[in-house]
């Protein structure tokens, strides 16, 4: 496997490092950036909280088997006693039939408690309900791997930004040390009269253009590294500092496998699956419950001489079975919902798979394409440092002109871009096809 690392690069170019200034702070690397993340990023922190949801609604979806008991109690003071015709017959057994006499029945306190314990034996519902929630419990979790995934994919990008950022600083405070020196030479010539004003000038505005390019990097590598810091959960008043040396390298082909994005769907598939199931296992098959009261029954009367408060038991035990003839077709209505859902679901599964291969192809061309562009650049920056070089040799022996100082040094800065952007584009390349072969994983 070839490695090629970019510290041994500036040894070879010759070009000083701003390793010295972080010498002694903590350098973080990728790794451990990424489990900082585990821990503190506020997304993740939610995700396992929904996670805990979601495993409280399976428990509550089994707690429905467990009997409830109810305890009730009431109390009525009827102003008017109910009314209930009897027959005449009743009281004259000669009175004819059909003729009804009202009369009022009960006394004028009712009181009431009881316990009522009610357990289902089997009900299509509950059970359907039960597998339900354990498959949303495997999708949730399944939505909190995406999550993870996403995130430390966004701090692996952001902590290759953050280097190539990093060694940009390094090369253009080599650049700027070799401008400054060339000043110099130019400003001893034209003291003695062997070069002219404007080649002074041109070398000073080369010296404040890499100074100004020099702070605008600056400003933007703090600010990813302020992202960083945002997307790891810390503050962003906490000293950040990352590994300086790109490690590049040639890896092999990834074998793919089952992508996040595809387990979810087929997930959902289960659970469509599933819900339509217990729907239509709700229409044909009855619920079969347990249940019993036990209590108490006061009747009372407030009038003298025959004043009273008098209770009597009351209590039954049974089985109650109900079955649904017609609800209006609204479990219909719903089933052929769910039977769109899963047609989509299909659909975007197809969908998924067909986008995926795709990015597979596109990714594995980027990083081909980027890994020539990592092997002709070092020989480029190899040819354009020896060119600057002989350039400045020949400068100072007067048998060339600045005009060819200066495009020798824009060659020899261009080539070291070109570098960078090759290595984090292979990076970034071979980062894409982890995570679409479903070869994105995170050490724990």
């Amino acid at each position: 496997m070839k490695l090629v690392n970019i510290h041994i690069l500036y040894l070879i170019l010759l070009l000083s490092t701003i390793g010295a200034q972080s010498a002694h702070a903590q350098l973080w690397t990728i790794q451990q950036c990424i489990d900082t993340a585990k821990v503190h990023n506020k997304k993740l922190q939610m995700g396992r909280n929904n996670i805990t949801i979601s495993e409280q609604k399976e428990k509550e979806a089994k707690a429905n088997l467990i009997p409830k008991i109810t305890a009730n109690a009431d109390y009525k003071y009827f102003t008017n006693l109910p009314y209930q015709l009897m027959p005449l017959s009743t009281f004259n057994p000669i009175a004819p039939e059909g003729q009804f006499k009202e009369a009022q029945f009960g006394v004028p306190h009712n009181i009431n408690a009881n316990l009522q314990l009610s357990m289902p034996l089997y009900n299509p519902q509950i059970y359907g309900a039960i597998q339900t929630t354990k498959i949303a419990s495997e999708l949730t979790e399944l939505q909190y791997l995406k999550t993870e995934e996403q995130i430390f994919f966004e701090i692996s990008n952001m902590y290759y930004n953050a280097q190539i950022l990093h060694n940009q600083l390094a090369f253009i405070d080599s650049n700027v040390a070799n401008a400054e020196r060339l000043l110099k030479n130019i400003q001893l010539l034209n003291e003695q009269l062997l070069a002219k004003g404007t080649d002074v000038s041109k070398v000073k505005l080369q010296v404040s253009q890499l100074t100004t390019q020099k702070e605008n990097i600056s400003s933007k590598y703090e600010q990813v590294l302020n992202a960083l810091k945002f997307a790891m959960g810390i503050s962003i008043k906490q000293n950040l500092q990352i590994e300086a040396n790109i490690q590049y390298q040639n890896t092999n082909e990834y074998t793919t496998s089952s992508i996040l994005d595809i387990r979810i769907i087929k997930t959902q598939n289960r659970l469509l699956l599933r819900e339509l199931s217990t729907l239509n296992k709700s229409r044909f098959i009855p619920s079969l419950n347990l249940i019993g009261m036990y209590g108490t029954t006061g009747f009372g009367y407030d009038k003298q001489p025959n004043d009273f408060l008098k209770f009597y038991p009351i209590g039954f035990a049974g089985i109650q079975l109900s079955y649904p003839l017609f609800n209006g077709t609204v479990m219909q209505r719903k089933m052929n919902q769910k039977k769109i859902e899963l047609q989509n679901n299909e659909l975007q599964n197809g969908l998924f798979s067909e986008q995926n291969n795709m990015q597979v192809q596109n990714a594995k061309m980027q990083r081909e394409v980027a890994k020539k562009s990592v092997e002709t650049s070092i020989e480029q920056i190899k040819l354009a440092q020896t060119i600057y070089e002989q350039i400045i040799l020949q400068q100072k022996q007067g048998t060339t002109s600045l005009t060819d100082v200066l495009l020798a040094d824009n060659a020899l800065r261009e080539a070291q871009q070109t570098y960078l952007s090759a290595v984090i584009d292979y990076l970034k390349g071979d980062l894409e096809l982890k995570k679409l072969t479903g070869n994105f994983t995170i050490k724990n």
